[in-house]
């Protein structure tokens, strides 16, 4: 199968150029400014960028075992419709994935259902070092530790399973960090005030700045103790953004970090319009915050953009405080919502694509994927800068069938999106045959 695209401007590496460029079954034959060889499809670019593939490093597609609000096959499809060509899950599933054997379940059902390319992360508790440390780093993109307690409870607590976690393993640990007894201090004197039914405005006092910086230091702390490679999921706060570096380029770097969408749009005046819908852990914080994350992004102290996409059903979001999860989904408009960010100048296309695909495929060290280069996967987006549409329930594609996003004009459309040389989606219609594969990892 040939698929050949003409005349489109490539955003890859750091540069913009116009040219052609040839598919051969599933990979990326070649890049050239003219390209006359037969296809057996040809699409004409005139107009359009052509990015690679993004790879969104954290999401929850809450199989098995939450299907009722996604599942893998919904929310892949949402991925790609979003250009999102390739996605790594997380082990809060039920049960969770802290066995080999359930977190080989996993890859079986995503074998038959996924749209897009996927990993799973193994999960680590307080008692399942062994299991951990069985992992295979070809196959699997890193171990996922909740250093605070979020949805599906998987808190790792003990000093001495971390730092044995963190000795042992060569693997990518990333880590979600949020301080414990802080949020429970914190919830108890607001409890006291308001009861079960605290105004969803204080999210951000309770998993406060102090919560979140008091976690993310000491992993890093015990990162550089033991020489492990730490990855900081979802910064939210600026003080958090200091204890990382830009000194060095990301493949040497040991210690990263990563930002979501939602904590570079959102701020706690917010939570005035959009309530619960908004509630994530780590909360959606300050404007000096935000700032701060998108400072630390643009001067590369933060490496990589995600969603941490998270549905909920609306009836879930709809509880009291106490009983309302965090989460959101987010996996189809993440890169649109930072296109939005490039029209009103506030980055620039190629650091969208470092960001969103290039810096998750360094850092994970995903082979052939993330970029735009001849022998490389064909995991690629086309995207028209100058279509105007709205979020609206009938355009969103995930189970839940809500957006935090809703009412929101965007200003660009995915027009194609190809995964493994497969035109997945084409102008809004998604091919019901499955292309994605299982991501592997060099070591």
């Amino acid at each position: 199968m040939k698929t050949l695209i003409k005349n489109v401007k490539i955003v890859n590496e750091g540069q913009i150029f116009e040219s052609d460029i040839l598919i051969e079954n599933d990979l990326i034959s070649k890049i050239d400014s003219n390209i006359s060889e037969n296809a057996d499809q040809i699409i004409d670019g005139s107009g359009k960028y052509l990015l690679p593939g993004i790879i969104d490093d954290q999401v929850h597609f809450r199989e098995p075992g939450l299907t009722h609000k996604g599942d893998i096959e919904s929310e892949s499809k949402a991925a790609i419709a979003g250009g999102v060509t390739s996605f790594i899950d997380q082990p809060n599933t039920v049960p969770n994935a802290v066995t080999q054997e359930l977190l080989a379940d996993k890859y079986e059902i995503a074998s038959q259902k996924a749209y897009a390319n996927y990993g799973f992360m193994m999960g680590g508790t307080n008692d399942n070092l062994e299991e951990v440390l069985k992992t295979n780093p070809r196959n699997v993109p890193g171990i996922k530790l909740f250093l605070g307690s979020s949805t599906g409870n998987m808190l790792v607590d003990n000093p001495e399973t971390l730092e044995n976690i963190f000795s042992n393993t060569k693997m990518l640990i990333a880590v979600h960090c949020e301080d414990e007894a802080t949020i429970k201090a914190n919830t108890q004197k607001y409890m006291e005030e308001y009861g079960e039914d605290i105004p969803v405005k204080f999210h951000h006092l309770i998993r406060s700045e102090e919560a979140c910086y008091k976690s993310s230091s000491k992993a890093i702390e015990l990162a550089k103790k033991t020489g492990a490679r730490l990855h900081v999921f979802h910064l939210s706060t600026a003080k958090e953004t200091e204890l990382f570096r830009n000194d060095i380029p990301l493949k040497d770097k040991k210690i990263t970090a990563e930002v979501c969408v939602h904590h570079l749009t959102f701020t706690n005046e917010d939570y005035e319009t959009k309530g619960a819908l908004i509630k994530w852990n780590p909360a959606v914080k300050t404007q000096k915050d935000k700032d701060g994350l998108w400072e630390a992004l643009l001067d590369d102290r933060i490496d990589v953009i995600a969603t941490d996409h998270a549905p909920h059903t609306l009836e879930e979001k709809d509880n009291v405080y106490t009983k309302c999860p965090s989460g959101a989904p987010l996996v189809q408009h993440s890169l649109l919502v930072m296109l939005e960010n490039y029209k009103n100048g506030k980055i620039s296309l190629e650091k969208i694509v470092e960001k969103m695909a290039h810096n998750p495929a360094i850092l994970f060290r995903i082979e052939k994927r993330g970029f735009v280069k001849e022998g490389y996967k064909a995991d690629l987006v086309l995207v028209d800068l100058d279509e105007k549409w709205k979020v609206a329930k009938e355009n969103i594609l995930y189970k839940c069938g809500w957006s935090p996003l809703e009412a929101f004009d965007l200003h660009s459309k995915v027009t194609h999106t190809f995964v493994n040389g497969n035109l997945a989606y084409d102008n809004g219609k998604i091919n019901e045959e499955k292309f994605g594969e299982r991501l592997l990892f060099e070591i």
